[in-house]
């Protein structure tokens, strides 16, 4: 059977070149007669696997020497949790950016352990715009700022940093990392779930700044703790070590491309196709004030809502699968990561081209 294009938000399209490998070495890694699943997280093998993935993972990020790489569990939604216990450090209040869903959800966890201030909050226009920091409160004693520097639900991509003077900088960057340069040394701590840019759901990364961890007020329980997982190598009990190894073909993957600066260039691209489509049509509508759309997750419209259904059982049958938007927004939703070839992101104009032609 032929391989669909598959726009899910996540878990997303992975590289068939790098599931191929994954395939190949299912039942014997490398001749050791064994497949990764079945091996000791602490033995010689795996332990090669990890730290290859560390090394390539710095590689592609340019990752400050300062910093930890940490491959947890409890995907982005723990961080929502860890991010406080952990950065506080005895201050009382965090500052966050309120710019969609998962902003949102983040918001609501910090309030269990301290006063969140919502600094700016784009709720008033649906989460369609990214609000410009001049219009912000001031945060200059919040333990830290946090934002969500790509809202995989609402399509709001910062296509800036936020300027967070003395205070660390958070980020969830969960649906964009590794598809454009990133300066690693402007933040305190940055996370990702691994199942939307990375590799299978399962893993989350963490990369945060060494002089951040280790003060936190009260000691957090252990598998809470940044420092007990830095110490230990991430090995503080069994981690992932699956998605650790996909991660790590993954990035393998992303150096054979060229980088992130080449990936950034060929997601501006693809999402340049899909826009451009949608602004030409009398058909589609994409909500997100243009300077703010992101380039990793695209939602749009139909002017008659009628014919979704209709849109997505045709586009099912021709081999593009995941397309609805998420319920609490409605209509589709393309997610075009990294893995998704420029050709997929064709065949979608291509139909949609098609279905206006039909039915517009």
């Amino acid at each position: 059977m032929a391989r669909v294009w598959n726009f899910s938000a996540g878990p997303a399209v992975l590289p068939e070149e790098v599931l191929r490998q994954a395939a190949e070495e299912m039942l014997d890694w490398h001749g050791s007669g064994q497949s990764v699943m079945e091996m000791s997280h602490r033995g010689e093998h795996f332990m090669a696997i990890h730290a290859q993935a560390v090394a390539d993972l710095r590689e592609l990020l340019a990752i400050p020497d300062n910093y930890k790489v940490l491959f947890l569990q409890g995907g982005g939604t723990l961080q929502f949790a860890m991010v406080p216990c952990n950065l506080l450090r005895g201050k009382r209040s965090a500052a966050y950016v309120q710019t969609g869903v998962w902003s949102e959800k983040a918001i609501r966890e910090a309030r269990l352990f301290c006063d969140v201030s919502v600094v700016s909050s784009s709720e008033d226009r649906r989460h369609t715009y990214v609000p410009p920091q001049s219009a912000w409160k001031q945060f200059d004693d919040a333990a830290y700022l946090y934002y969500c520097s790509n809202e995989t639900i609402n399509g709001v991509e910062f296509n800036w940093v936020p300027d967070a003077g003395e205070v660390p900088l958070v980020a969830d960057m969960s649906s964009h990392i590794l598809s454009r340069p990133v300066d690693v040394s402007r933040y305190g701590l940055i996370y990702a779930g691994a199942q939307k840019n990375i590799g299978p759901a399962g893993l989350t990364i963490v990369i945060v700044r060494e002089d951040l961890i280790g003060h936190a007020v009260p000691t957090p329980p252990t598998m809470l703790d940044y420092r007990q997982m830095a110490d230990h190598d991430s090995m503080l009990n069994t981690p992932p070590t699956y998605g650790i190894y996909v991660a790590g073909l993954v990035f393998q993957w992303l150096k054979r491309q060229g980088g992130v600066a080449a990936m950034s260039q060929r997601s501006l691209a693809k999402s340049r196709l899909l826009y451009d489509a949608i602004d030409a049509s009398g058909l589609y509508a994409n909500p997100v004030a243009k300077p703010d759309r992101s380039r990793m997750n695209v939602p749009f419209t139909l002017r008659d809502p009628s014919l979704d259904g209709r849109f997505l059982a045709g586009a099912e049958e021709a081999g593009l699968v995941q397309l609805k938007g998420h319920r609490l927004v409605g209509g589709m939703r393309a997610s075009i990561y990294n893995a998704m070839p420029t050709q997929g992101v064709a065949a979608l104009v291509e139909y949609m081209r098609d279905f206006e032609r039909r039915y517009g």
